[in-house]
């Protein structure tokens, strides 16, 4: 009698720690679990069970939420019918939430995924299992609330009392036997920060002199002993230094600030006349955002090592630019500006709004996202039509800001493409999204080139499926006043160049360099005019070459348009 061979049953390992603590140790808590968990699999070889090579591993991770990258990656996988069988040590490494758990087994069930957690044995196919399984994560989940409760009510009551409470050392002080005492260098150090910033006035200007004088923040050491050396202070640093109560001989606890048991750095006077000035800073930034444009992908935006780019902007007399600019530039200095990202906003925004009406439009990938998402099949047919009145909203000159801000969920910048994850519009969309289920979440990649041009990005749509054109002002500007001063010439309604230059109050040389512009091939002039030239292809580059060639076929080769047939 011949025996069939198992059915391969591919097996993820989870392992999870919540705290940091003996991580760096050679062999760890989460060593441990796997190791237990890649033992259990050995056993039930003859049953198929095979260990995929991905570690799924959360090292310092709380389990009170699902917000942990190796388990989004696990579920990732397992959405793509990547695994067969999640196994964990405990069932409380997998999550402490009784709900969180509740829609990991909805999805468990979906992909016919099976759980087994090795310390306990249970089997989640029978109501009795089902039972004992809840009343496992509900002792887990109510031991967690506890402990936090108990934390949070010490840390309160030792704060009532003044006492400080652990976490980093401030500038400017000692921790001797549980107690702050003042550091007399680092202290006059912080009276300087103080009395300078009232001097000066603004932080910028505040930080332009630390650095010129070398100041950096306080030198820690690590729990290893590891000693981390000081760094220059950067200017969010500088407003938490000249916003900390601690200074003035307070402790601050949920917004009450309660009389410290440490001296005080800074008198309350200087303190009460550098908080006045904060207030009135933030104040006026307050009334500027106002009327500044909305940055409808502000905390959306992330660059390939996941780390987000903040909103920005530049001024040219009264134009404003808006950017997205990778966070360290804001801190870094000048020469590591080709280290990170600083895309044109209006761009960027663009390709994402065009990208994410692509993406409404795609019926099939919306209905799949509403069902995962535990949406009944009957409301499909009303979110399909609520998708096309977002459409028209992105569409829309006055509501895509508002509209973008509302639907995208999460923009992952790569040098190929870029990831766009969108909330599906459901009829209460800004009302908490489906309240018969959770939000539905639907992703696409879209590729593109990125051009750099001195220190932004550009975004080159491949193949240009979804990005509008964008006609190029200022270059079609010159075209315009190069075709105008030759027939003036032609027409001997000007004499030279030089009459031409004083005329319009420029020099003879910028009349020279626009003027070749004249001759451009009329291909090339129909491209500039529709906006379908190269970004890099601006005014400043043509103009810049000593000699355009006259022959259309030359300026093809010149001016890199060997696509193009004339």
């Amino acid at each position: 009698m011949e025996h069939t061979k198992p059915a391969l049953r591919r097996c993820a390992i989870y392992t999870r720690k919540s705290s940091e603590e003996g991580l760096e140790q050679n062999f760890n808590s989460l060593h441990a679990q796997r190791e237990a968990c890649e033992a259990f699999i050995k056993s039930q070889a003859s049953e198929g069970w095979r260990l995929v090579k991905t570690h799924y591993d959360d090292g310092g991770i709380s389990g009170a939420s699902m917000e942990r990258p190796a388990l989004q990656h696990l579920l990732g996988d397992i959405r793509q019918g990547l695994i067969e069988v999640v196994v964990v040590y405990k069932v409380d490494r997998l999550t402490r939430s009784l709900a969180d758990f509740a829609k990991m087994v909805e999805l468990f069930d979906a992909h016919h995924v099976s759980f087994v957690a090795v310390t306990q044995h249970f089997n989640t196919t029978t109501s009795i299992g089902r039972l004992t399984l809840n009343v496992l994560l509900s002792f887990a989940q109510f031991e967690r609330e506890v402990t936090g409760e108990r934390i949070r009510d010490k840390i309160a009551a030792s704060r009532l009392k003044g006492l400080w409470t652990g976490g980093v050392v401030p500038l400017g002080y000692d921790l001797r036997e549980r107690r702050l005492v003042i550091n007399p260098t680092e202290a006059e150090v912080v009276r300087q920060i103080f009395r300078r910033y009232l001097e000066l006035g603004y932080v910028r200007l505040l930080k332009e002199e630390l650095d010129r004088r070398g100041v950096v923040s306080k030198s820690h050491s690590s729990a290893n002993g590891v000693r981390q050396k000081g760094y220059s202070f950067s200017r969010g640093a500088l407003y938490v230094v000249l916003s900390n109560p601690l200074y003035a001989g307070e402790i601050r606890h949920r917004g009450v600030r309660h009389p410290g048991q440490h001296q005080p750095i800074i008198d309350r006077e200087l303190w009460d006349k550098v908080q006045e000035q904060l207030h009135e800073h933030t104040r006026r930034r307050r009334l500027r955002a106002v009327k500044a444009e909305p940055s409808p992908l502000a905390g959306k935006l992330f660059d390939p090592s996941g780390a987000g780019l903040t909103p920005s902007h530049a001024r040219k007399g009264e134009r404003r630019y808006r950017y997205y600019i990778s966070r360290r530039l804001t801190i870094g200095p000048a020469h590591r500006v080709h280290d990170g990202w600083r895309l044109p906003a209006a761009e960027i925004e663009r390709t994402v709004a065009a990208a994410a009406q692509q993406l409404l439009t795609d019926e099939p990938a919306i209905a799949t996202a509403v069902e995962e998402a535990g949406t009944t099949v009957n409301r499909i047919p009303t979110i399909l039509e609520t998708t096309r009145i977002w459409c028209g909203k992105l569409q829309s000159s006055t509501e895509a800001a508002a509209a973008l801000a509302a639907l995208v969920h999460r923009v992952e910048l790569s040098r190929d493409g870029l990831r766009l994850s969108l909330k599906v519009p459901m009829p209460a969309i800004l009302g908490g999204g489906d309240p018969q289920g959770r939000d539905a979440i639907v992703t696409r990649f879209i590729p593109l080139q990125l051009k750099r041009r001195g220190a932004e990005l550009r975004l080159v749509i491949s193949g240009a499926p979804i990005q509008r054109p964008k006609v190029d002002l200022a270059l079609l500007k010159a075209l315009g006043r190069a075709r105008r001063w030759f027939d003036q010439l032609s027409s001997g309604e000007a004499a030279s160049l030089a009459a031409i230059a004083s005329r319009e109050g420029i020099t003879v040389r910028y009349v020279a360099r626009l003027i070749r512009l004249a001759f451009l091939a009329p291909p090339l002039v129909e491209m500039i005019a529709q906006g379908r030239q190269p970004a890099e292809l601006t005014a400043e580059m043509m103009t810049r070459r000593t000699v355009l060639p006259l022959a259309w076929s030359a300026q093809k080769r010149v001016l890199a348009f060997d696509s193009l047939s004339f």
